[in-house]
Order: C-alpha cells, then structure tokens, then sequence
C-alpha cells in the first residue's frame, strides 16, 4: 500500500467515526442547544428592557425612562431621544402625517464601490460601502435616512414639524435630509404653518461631498422666503449633539431658538479646536455656557417643552383648530 493510499483510507475512516459520533450525540446536544438559545434570547429581551444612563452608569428601566422623556432619575442626565419619540412628545395624537418618507439617498461619489473594495479593517463601518452602511442604519432604525418630516397639530394648533435622528449615521446632513428640509419649509409657506426644526446631528455628511454642503444653502434660501418675505414663524430646537453645518445654517436660523438643558452644541468640535490653537480649552460648548453669552433665546426642560412652545405660539396669534 502506498503512502498516499494509506492517507486516503485514514480520511474515510476518520470521516465515518465523526458521522457516527454526531448521530449518538444528537440526543445529548438538543438539549445544550435549547439551553443556549434559551440563555441567548433571554439576553436579548434583557437588552430590550433595560438601558445604561451615559453619565452614572445607572441601569434604568426602558419603560420608566420613556415616561420620564428619556432622562435619568439618578442624574438628571439628557439621553438621546429617537426621531419617533420625539414625534410622540410634541404631536398630538393621531394628527401626524408623515411627509416624503419613501425618500431615499444614491452614492453619487461612488465610495469604496465594489469594484474597488477597500483594504482597510473590515470591522470598522467607515470603510464599508456607503450604500451598504445607509442599507445597514435603515434596517437599525427603520428610516429611510436622518430626518422624520411632516405636519401634526401642538395642542391644537397645525405645525410642520422636522426631527432629526442621530442614530441614522450622526444625524448627519446629506442630500436626503436637505431635501426634506426644504420640502417641508416650502409646504409651510405655502400653507401659512409655523416651522419647528428639531436639531441632532454631526452635521454635513462627508460621505456626499459637495452634494451635502449645498443643502445649507438651499436650506437657507427656502427660510428666507418663508421668514422674511411671508412673515412666518420658525423655531429651532436644538439637543445634544448639535454641531457643524447644521448649527451654522438653520440651527442657529431660528426667530426663537431654544436649547435642552445640558446639550453639547458647538460648530467645531473640541479635539479640532484644540489642535488648532495647540492649548487645552475648557467645556465652554454646553447650554448653559452658551445661553450666558446670548446664544439662545431660551433652556427648556424636556417635560416642559411641548407647553412652552403652546404659549409661544398663541403669544405669536397662531389660531387653535377647531376638532
């Protein structure tokens, strides 16, 4: 028998004592195999029901943090709210209609394409194909991009209301939320409503280039007409992060601008500005620094805010409409 015969025979062999050692052990393994799905599931309804507050570490029950507008009872810190929730504070029920949602973004720069396929760490989602990372945060949040438009009623009163979301890629600005945007200011003018724009963003998405550098622009221009030449009411909200080209376009547009309590908001961020100048600054870009040096017209606790944006808009005349 020759060496390579020898090897051969042996593969067999070892291949039927590993088909009959999986049959007997069938049984056995069911079993194992039902406990760690058990455990797996179990984990993962865990993370469904409980959250870690950013700031003390507190574990806080999602339900009861819902209630309390997503702020920690322990600390009082400000957690994220996402575009839906946010929606519900400020909307009455059953008034929302959505605007433009099926509106989806194209990887117009075409970065790291297929046919070019990246070298870099494949763990690390800023080299993944930008088409992929959008498909992969709609799937996340069930967005189509970083912005929820639309008109509702505010106690009564019709709105358009714009919210960004953070945890679509930043909140960051490209050409889908900029057309949202402006869709949604020129419907106002045309039907005489008050704009709320609702700021969480990293500002201008860098994977659009150019492309999402105009929306400030543009963005501007449709505020201007509805501002300046209809005489029409926009406030800006701004919460925790607002930052880069949205704060230096319609975050900052706003006849009122209000501020949460606590939120980092800023155009350059830290670490750029401290490279820049080559010296340590100190925390100077939160609310209540700010408001000190009258950038914000007020600070307004998130339980509150749905009320004090009510008064604001009778204060302005805005007319309740009759259910």
């Amino acid at each position: 028998m020759s060496i390579k015969e020898w090897f051969e025979d042996r593969r067999k062999l070892t291949g039927l004592l590993k088909e009959k050692d999986s049959v007997e052990g069938d049984s056995n393994d069911v079993n194992e195999t039902e406990k760690k799905n058990n455990l797996s599931i179990d984990y993962v309804k865990i993370n469904k029901l409980w959250v870690q507050c950013d700031n003390c570490e507190s574990l806080l029950y999602i339900r009861f943090l819902r209630e309390n507008k997503s702020v920690c009872e322990e600390c009082g810190y400000y957690l994220q709210m996402n575009s839906s929730d946010r929606i519900e504070l400020l909307i009455d029920r059953g008034t929302w209609r959505p605007m433009d949602e099926d509106m989806h973004t194209l990887d117009v720069l075409q970065l790291h394409s297929e046919d070019e396929p990246s070298n870099s760490d494949p763990l690390n989602s800023e080299d993944e194909p930008y088409k992929d990372h959008i498909t992969s945060c709609q799937i996340d949040t069930g967005l189509t991009d970083a912005i929820q438009t639309g008109i509702g009623q505010l106690n009564g009163i019709p709105i358009a209301l714009g919210v960004m979301d953070f945890k679509f890629m930043g909140g960051s600005m490209g050409s889908v939320v900029g057309e949202k945007i402006t869709r949604l200011i020129e419907r106002a003018t045309e039907e005489s409503l008050p704009v709320i724009m609702v700021c969480a963003s990293g500002g201008a998405r860098m994977q659009e280039g150019s492309f999402s550098l105009m929306q400030m622009a543009k963005i501007a221009s449709a505020l201007y007409i509805h501002q300046k030449e209809k005489k029409l009411l926009y406030l800006s909200i701004l919460t925790s992060p607002t930052t880069g080209g949205v704060t230096a376009s319609f975050g900052m547009l706003g006849d009122i601008i209000i501020a949460e309590p606590k939120a980092y908001i800023a155009f350059a961020g830290k670490r750029v500005i401290e490279q820049t100048l080559g010296q340590k600054v100190e925390d100077f870009q939160v609310t209540e620094n700010l408001f000190d040096h009258g950038l914000f017209d007020l600070i307004v606790p998130r339980n509150l805010l749905k009320g004090v944006l009510s008064e604001l808009f009778r204060l302005y005349g805005l007319p309740r409409r009759n259910k």
